[in-house]
């Protein structure tokens, strides 16, 4: 109404008047369009309860913050004691905030970043920009969209674990090399499993090779470390079936059934699983070796194990 009035007065008046009166026009809608959007972007982060705060930009290696993100990268004892860790890229950033995750610090260049993404700013985190130079000397792997993070673990525990009527779980025993267990993340992610259970572990969940084999998945599967005892327990206690993955005394992985409740246990390449475990079992399953090795990558054995799983509960599904 209130431009419709103005309109009509633009028709009766003289040109000069309605070139000022157009001139008004615009100036006010302009105004309001920025209002709009001011209210917009404030309301998403109150929506949120948090806003982000920006710093000065970062050039030199020796600066304070510069080293503690060094540190919590290369050091899991720095990991353990301050409870954070890093993590690089936006795809894996945005994991992050979608799995509810305490964001501490963002560090950006903004040569490789040139608009930082607004949906992340609607949330509590210290926004830090650094020099190209800096990104450089930080960045974990080659192209991370410019984007680095300090991050807060989620606490998690058996007891987090959502209970699910045919629940499908990962167990994985004292297995020690970073890469192997964010495959088997990413292959968990894939395969819908329910939960990744890693028991005694040698590596630290959030070691940098592991966020970058896992392609973000670590943040996306529900993830616990325990011992193997308290997971034996709590399987037992869930009535969810155990099935090790071992050579001796066990049947091709095919010929077991795994719709019901299902607990895959994996163990190293080197040593397979201890004695408690298999001893746990309610059935040893094996992948049959048609060549001359042994064994397979226990990455590729879980992927493998995992989607014989959901082939058996496809069918059933569709039966």
């Amino acid at each position: 109404m209130f431009f419709s009035f103005f309109l009509k007065i633009g028709c009766k008046g003289t040109k000069k008047f309605r070139v000022k009166l157009l001139t008004v026009r615009v100036f006010c809608c302009f105004s309001l369009f920025t209002i709009h959007f001011s209210c917009f972007f404030r309301n998403f982060a109150l929506k949120n309860g948090s806003h982000m705060t920006q710093q000065e930009v970062i050039t030199s290696v020796q600066n304070p913050r510069i080293k503690q993100l060094l540190a919590l990268q290369q050091k899991s004892s720095d990991r353990r004691k301050s409870k954070r860790f890093v993590v690089e890229g936006q795809r894996e950033l945005q994991h992050c905030i979608d799995a509810g995750l305490q964001i501490d610090t963002v560090f950006y260049c903004p040569e490789m970043v040139p608009q930082f993404n607004v949906q992340f700013s609607a949330f509590n985190f210290q926004l830090t920009t650094v020099s190209s130079y800096v990104y450089s000397k930080i960045a974990y792997r080659g192209s991370t969209e410019g984007i680095i993070a300090i991050v807060h673990p989620p606490k998690s525990s058996l007891a987090d674990l959502e209970e699910k009527e045919k629940g499908l779980f990962v167990i994985l025993e004292r297995v020690e090399k970073p890469g192997n267990l964010g495959a088997i993340l990413r292959s968990a992610d894939a395969a819908g499993v329910t939960a990744v259970i890693v028991c005694d572990p040698l590596t630290d969940l959030y070691n940098p090779n592991l966020i970058r084999s896992s392609i973000g998945a670590i943040f996306t599967v529900p993830t616990v470390a325990c011992t193997s005892a308290e997971c034996i327990a709590w399987l037992k206690q869930q009535g969810i079936q155990i099935l090790t993955a071992q050579l001796q005394d066990s049947s091709a992985y095919y010929d077991i059934d795994m719709r019901r409740p299902t607990a895959i246990v994996m163990g190293t390449e080197s040593t397979g699983l201890t004695p408690i475990w298999r001893e746990a079992a309610n059935a040893h399953i094996r992948i049959p070796m048609l060549g001359k090795l042994d064994s397979l990558n226990v990455s590729v054995s879980a992927a493998i194990l995992m989607y014989e799983a959901v082939r058996q509960r496809t069918i059933m599904s569709k039966g």
